[in-house]
């Protein structure tokens, strides 16, 4: 047997049972794989489920607005994906009268749609031959084939894309794309590979020069930034229940256009004393001294590229702030779209 005949016989024998898997509709598969971009499979799935569930069709998406689209999508992270799938569901209704392109290169075209994504729906959906190469498929080319290039570098990605290509099942590209993926997924794994059980382990090059673990040549490590952010949790008392304060956050970055509240970042850990006197604090409450009635623990929340360190301070006021537009009621917090880490601190102090 060939190494693609015998990975695809391994795979029909060893594949998961994934709620994607078997479909051919391109929109429902399409989500799926921005779902799953560096989203673990456990947590993913319930995910998947329920942003479907919501938005069974394109029709269903495109017609939703971006705020509901971001509450369903809370607490994956990567806002970004959620946004551009809501784009690109409207794209292809207004302008492509609802029907998904068929193409890869029509479907790299969608806005935040890359090379793995496009080529997975044009491969699984319409049976294009084009090869999906994410980081299992990497991983298991490398070793297999000893490939020294740094993990993410182009030459690598260049090198394992062409010979996925030339390894591919013509007649059945979505199979051979998804037997790749479980294979590394399962066995060719990142710590602990499974190398005494492999079906390859005779012809690895990695296994035969006991050089597993240095495969993948990882990346340079980037530096890790630090951020140090004081959430002003402002609550007030109306007559129909108490409020608290939120900002919309309108800049293009990760959270764009979710809420939180307002903040006034500092270069390290800062006493409660200290905060009062910085510039912000003094540009919010316009000389009222507002009384804090709590300050959180510390929350810790990991980015691709950065740690937040956060800390929120719980204010009384008779009266909010002038100056902010959103004075949202307590039972509408959970109605909203927030980033994971207001929602942590929000459930922890507040339900």
């Amino acid at each position: 047997m060939t190494f693609t005949s015998t990975l695809i016989a391994w795979y029909e024998e060893n594949k998961r049972d994934l709620p994607f898997r078997g479909i051919q509709d391109p929109y429902l598969i399409w989500v799926s794989e921005v779902v799953l971009q560096q989203t673990r499979m456990e947590q993913g799935i319930d995910y998947y489920l329920r942003f479907i569930r919501r938005f069974p069709t394109i029709q269903a998406l495109a017609a939703a607005s971006e705020e509901e689209v971001l509450i369903v999508w809370q607490g994956l992270g990567y806002y970004s994906r959620a946004r551009n799938l809501h784009a690109s569901s409207k794209e292809i209704v207004d302008k492509l009268g609802g029907e998904f392109p068929k193409t890869f290169a029509q479907i790299r075209k969608l806005k935040g749609v890359g090379d793995y994504s496009a080529a997975s729906v044009a491969s699984l959906a319409f049976n294009e031959p084009q090869a999906a190469v994410d980081g299992n498929v990497y991983r298991f080319l490398a070793r297999y084939f000893g490939y020294f290039d740094e993990a993410g570098s182009s030459p690598g990605k260049k090198r394992v894309k062409e010979k996925s290509e030339m390894l591919m099942d013509k007649d059945q590209p979505g199979t051979f794309n998804q037997a790749m993926i479980e294979f590394g997924a399962l066995v060719c794994t990142p710590q602990n590979p499974s190398c005494r059980s492999c079906i390859f382990k005779a012809s690895c090059y990695a296994f035969g020069h006991q050089v597993t673990g240095e495969i993948p040549v990882k990346k340079r490590a980037s530096t890790i930034r630090k951020r140090y952010l004081n959430y002003l949790v402002i609550t007030f008392k109306e007559d129909n229940g108490p409020g608290v304060i939120l900002n919309k956050r309108e800049g293009d970055d990760i959270w764009k256009n979710l809420y939180d509240f307002p903040v006034i970042e500092t270069t390290g850990r800062i006493s409660l004393h200290r905060l009062k006197k910085t510039e912000e604090w003094e540009t919010i409450f316009q000389g009222k001294k507002p009384v804090v009635v709590n300050i959180s623990e510390e929350f810790r929340h990991i980015l691709s590229h950065q740690v937040i360190l956060a800390t929120f301070y719980q204010i009384s006021m008779e009266e909010p702030p002038a100056q902010f537009e959103w004075q949202i009621p307590f039972e509408q917090m959970d109605s909203l779209p927030v980033p994971r880490l207001i929602s942590k601190y929000w459930q922890k102090y507040f339900h």
